[in-house]
């Protein structure tokens, strides 16, 4: 594999790895409240169907972007509903929200735009979130070009800069910041205390005269939010409109990042990295073999999913959940 390879490589796994850290990240808010929350992936679709819808009908990927961020924030309210205020078993409330979401997108799709459970192809620039040049990659990118055609061997890190970090929607950017706010927020605010303690201790949190409802319903707001931004990154920024189940286990695989990186911010990054990884690996090397034997593309393709089982089997060790979570709060009277 040449540098030039391996470039675009880390360029498909910055792409990639995206959405699920978004998704990690949402789920991140939501367990640390104590409301586990399955239905990742119902949002995501959701949000990347009515993002795809409503940027090709106004042409404008914010309202597009703005139409998702609602979509799974209703679906959020729907969960909080059920597992919050009724205090149902939110395992059961996640699964019936992507079950929901899977079979609206389509049937909502084929009656408004007739195209077979997608939407029609965004070819307007301006219905799209579209590369964002960082200062001086242009340069640094033309300057390589010229290197390599002096010296086809030629390498040159700054293509770590004009590559990888470059060039990518504003989507990217805005859940990068994410990691580090996230990690503020959460642990170094009085907000981010409280929704911590609410998840390991709900009573105590209630003692001292904070309301149990309202952090909880706030952490499921903020999940609804990213999530939302995740699925308009996959039909307006990753791709360019919605097909039917286009969130393909994305949901899933937050999930497995999430309990693979126990809870923190910082570790989700480099998880969602690694199944990034996976996946821009399946995508781009489909014809290797092994020992003179070729490796099924199905297998290259499936490397992300076959990660969640192995990390779900326990490889990683024991990750502990936050004490309450999972567990509806009854107030003492």
């Amino acid at each position: 594999m040449d540098f030039n390879t391996l470039l675009q490589l880390l360029d498909s796994t910055v792409r990639l790895a995206t959405p699920l850290l978004l998704a990690c990240l949402a789920g991140l808010y939501s367990e640390r409240s104590g409301i586990f929350d399955i239905g990742l992936e119902g949002k995501m679709l959701a949000a990347a169907f009515f993002s795809a819808a409503v940027a090709f009908v106004s042409g404008s990927a914010w309202v597009g972007l703005l139409a998702g961020i609602c979509a799974s924030l209703l679906l959020s309210g729907l969960h909080g509903l059920a597992s919050i205020t009724f205090r149902g078993n939110q395992l059961i409330s996640g699964v019936a929200i992507n079950f929901l979401a899977a079979g609206l997108t389509v049937v909502i799709s084929q009656t408004w735009f007739s195209q077979g459970g997608r939407t029609p192809a965004l070819t307007d620039p301006s219905s799209r979130f579209g590369p964002v040049d960082l200062p001086f990659a242009r340069a640094m990118e033309a300057r390589y070009d010229a290197a390599r055609a002096a010296d086809p061997g030629h390498v040159d890190l700054t293509g770590l800069y004009w590559e990888v970090l470059s060039g990518h929607s504003i989507l990217v950017y805005l859940a990068a910041l994410a990691v580090p706010l996230t990690w503020w927020l959460l642990f170094r605010t009085r907000f981010g205390l409280r929704l911590r303690a609410v998840g390991e201790n709900p009573a105590a949190v209630d003692t001292a005269g904070v309301s149990v409802v309202g952090l909880r319903y706030a952490a499921v707001a903020i999940c609804g939010i990213l999530c939302g931004i995740a699925g308009a990154y996959l039909a307006t920024g990753l791709s360019a409109g919605f097909v039917r189940d286009m969130s393909a286990g994305r949901g899933y695989i937050a999930l497995a990042a999430l309990i693979f990186a126990k809870w923190r911010p910082w570790y989700a990054l480099y998880a969602c990295l690694l199944f990034g990884l996976l996946d821009a690996v399946g995508n781009r090397f489909q014809n290797l073999e092994l020992f003179g034997i070729p490796i099924p593309v199905q297998f290259m393709q499936a490397l992300p999913y076959i990660l969640v089982v192995v990390i779900l089997a326990g490889l990683v060790g024991k990750a502990i959940p936050p004490r309450a979570g999972g567990e509806p709060y009854v107030k003492e009277r």
